[in-house]
């Protein structure tokens, strides 16, 4: 038995080396040469300060920022360890009182606005980790960015134009905002 044994011990340990150790290694020094910014995560740094990444949203409730899309995970929003969507269907209630309190948050920040809200700032996406919008999104918030920091309509435009992503490859998906991004963007801008 144990002669049998010992060449599969063997095996799993040259496997296991393999496979656990110098794979990972080998692929991750290839990302790390070939795509150093995606490999170390796609991280946003302004004046030596990460303040997040490219690709995992972030809260903002703030009427002077644009707001995120709403995020599903828990126990804090875009936890990045707690990726899923909500799996909640349309006709779950739960669902339907969330959007609603959604709604009448957007609508409290924004009084004057009778434009219908988008449907991505009042649900989750599959990941819950979601940094984009659309930018009818961007556009539904706007005129409250716009007034709450005391700038022209037209510059806070400019600025959703500058930080729009076109399709991916030029035909996947939709155009988006980057809300970090352009939230970043609108810090920097002077009065």
């Amino acid at each position: 038995m144990f002669a049998q044994l010992a060449p599969a011990l063997r095996m799993l340990v040259i496997m296991s080396v393999l496979t656990g150790i110098i794979y990972p290694l080998v692929v991750t020094g290839v990302a790390k040469v070939a795509f150093p910014r995606a490999a170390n995560g796609s991280l946003i740094v302004a004046d030596g300060k990460t303040l997040g990444s490219d690709l995992i949203g972030q809260p903002f409730d703030d009427p002077k920022y644009f707001w995120s899309r709403p995020s599903a995970t828990s126990p804090q929003p875009y936890n990045g360890t707690a990726s899923s969507g909500s799996n909640q269907g349309p006709r779950n209630p739960a669902l339907a009182d969330a959007v609603k309190d959604r709604i009448k948050a957007l609508r409290d920040a924004d009084p004057g606005n009778a434009a219908a809200v988008p449907v991505d700032l009042v649900t989750a996406s599959g990941s819950g980790l979601d940094p984009h919008i659309s930018v009818a999104a961007a556009q539904y918030q706007l005129a409250r960015v716009a007034k709450a920091r005391g700038l022209a309509a037209e510059q806070v435009q400019r600025l959703v134009a500058e930080n729009t992503e076109g399709r991916t490859f030029a035909v996947l998906g939709e155009p988006r905002v980057n809300v970090l991004k352009l939230n970043i963007a609108l810090d920097r801008t002077p009065k």
